[in-house]
Parts: structure tokens; sequence; C-alpha cells
């Protein structure tokens, strides 16, 4: 039998370059990115076991990727590498309205998956298995491997999360909402943004939003509204949770280390408004840095924070 870890996402990684002054074009900081690698480190830095599936170029950037996992406790055995297509790249740059991204992404080796070379047995023995629209969206053969992921997490009895990041450069939002609208009702876990669902579903409102996604079958929602805290929710019960207070500095990965909290924290056993008040620690700790893995915390800085609560 196979030994996976807890949680095996799926997805693509991006070296990540943040411009750290505005105008500057001569300053940046190196880090990394890619919303499914986010999740894996951030669950992983909570004491979660986790594992990556994806592509990566044969290049120094899939070489950093792979010291970086190792170095992070999340397991690459199964990660391959494209003897030509390169590791995709992003750029952040910040403003006093927020952060923007730009991509060489086109072709990346994460890209070019194909069900066909799909870890099913890795996935399998995971308890949970994660993965994000965006890899959905980088090309056809991804979307592919990634609903064949599903279909195989379901038929093993493996829970399923779904983050709904919405990339509107990658794909029409009538197409990404009809796909989105599909994985939704396949997964167990879903874990949309309030700024993605509004433009998906028209809603404003959160509770509505997550009644939304609840028709849809998810069994459980956790809707994450930034500085506004997130909404956790089922048929059953639901908690809307404050955020965390604190001095943001850039809010990239802030959602992902939502996610991998949240899961890490359902595997450990605690009930949903715990994990949620968790999660909401920890995305906020996430923001006081820059870059998407930096500044994520560690299980005993989240638990700082909540010994003072």
């Amino acid at each position: 039998m196979t030994n996976s870890p807890s949680i095996v996402c799926l997805g693509e990684p991006l070296i990540e370059f943040n411009r750290l002054k505005e105008g500057d074009g001569r300053t940046w900081l190196q880090g990394f990115g890619g919303d499914s690698q986010n999740v894996a480190i951030a669950a992983a830095r909570q004491g979660t076991s986790t594992g990556y599936l994806t592509s990566v170029g044969q290049d120094w950037m899939g070489d950093a990727f792979l010291d970086l996992w190792k170095s992070e406790g999340v397991d690459a055995s199964r990660v391959t590498r494209h003897p030509t297509a390169p590791t995709g790249v992003s750029f952040v740059t910040h403003s006093a309205a927020g952060h923007k991204f730009d991509y060489l992404r086109k072709n990346s080796a994460a890209s070019l998956m194909t069900p066909e070379a799909l870890a099913a047995d890795y996935i399998a023995g995971a308890e949970f298995f994660h993965l994000s629209a965006i890899g959905q969206a980088i090309s056809d053969s991804a979307r592919r491997t990634c609903d064949a992921a599903i279909s195989v997490a379901r038929e093993a009895g493996v829970k399923v999360s779904y983050d709904t990041n919405l990339r509107l450069r990658l794909w029409d939002l009538d197409v990404a909402r009809k796909v989105i609208d599909a994985t939704i009702a396949r997964c167990d876990v879903a874990l949309p943004s309030l700024d993605d669902s509004q433009q998906l579903t028209g809603l404003n409102e959160p509770d509505a939003i997550a009644d939304h996604y609840l028709r849809l079958g998810a069994p459980l929602v956790a809707l994450k509204m930034g500085a506004a805290g997130s909404l956790v929710a089922t048929t059953r019960e639901r908690f809307r949770l404050p955020a965390h207070p604190v001095q943001a500095i850039d809010a990239t990965g802030a959602g992902d280390t939502f996610d991998g909290a949240f899961l890490g924290r359902l595997l450990a056993g605690d009930d949903l408004e715990a994990a949620g008040r968790y999660a909401n620690v920890a995305a906020a700790l996430s923001t006081t840095g820059y870059g998407a893995v930096a500044p994520m915390p560690r299980r005993a800085d989240v638990l700082k924070v909540l010994s003072r609560a």
C-alpha cells in the first residue's frame, strides 16, 4: 500500500518575484508561490504531513522548489521534471491599492501535466486531496488531470478540498463558473473567497454565498473574507469568525495559509469553529511579511496568539 501523506495537493508552483518599492524596477525579492503548493507548506508548518503533485522544469527554479519542499517537510517524491518546459514565474507589485500579479507561465511544466501521468495511488492513500481552480485554468490537459484526480479521490473515499481561486486572465468568467460549480458539487470542503464568489455567483452577502455553495453540493463551506474574517458553514451550523487584527504588509498567500491551516486542524480533530479560528489567525500572521511562503506562521506562532485570546 502506498505510504501517502495526510494531505496531497495538486497544482502549479510559481517562483515569485516581489517588487518591494512602487516605481523601483531594480529591487525584487525572490520567493515561492503557487496557491496549491502554498497550501501544502502552510499545512506542513502546522505539523500536518503533506505531499505535492506537480511537474517542474529542469532549471534552477525547479531545483529551488525541490530544496524548499525538502526543507519544509513536504513530500515531493512524486513530483516530475519536464525535460524542456520551464517552471512558472509570477511577479508581484505592491501599492497602496494592494498587490498585482503578472506571470510567465504559458506552457510551464505544470501546465503540461496529463491524466496518464497522474500518481493515482498516491492520491488514493491520502485523507484529503486538495486542488484549486487555477490548476484547472492553466491548460486543458491540466484541467483533465484535475478532474481525473478528483475521480480517483472520490472512488477511494478520500475527501476533496477545493479553492475557487479565480484568475480571469486564465479563462472566461462563464467557463470558470461552469467548471467551478461542477467541481464544488464533487468536493467535501469548499474554500472560496468572498471577492471571487461575488463575481462567480452574483451574490453579495456571505450567508447567501455559503448557502449557494451548500446547495451545489459541498457539505462544508469555509468562506474567506479577508479583514472581515471567515464564515464556516454546513447545512446544520455556521460560525461567523472575526479576523485576527495585524498590521498587514502583503496578503499574497493568506487564503492559501487559511486553507492549509484549516484542513490541518480538521485532521487533528478540531470542531469547525476551532478550526476556523485557528485558520483565521494563521492567515492573518501570514500577511505580516512579503511573499506567500516566507511569512507563513508555524504552529507555535498561532498557538501563542490563541493563548492570549
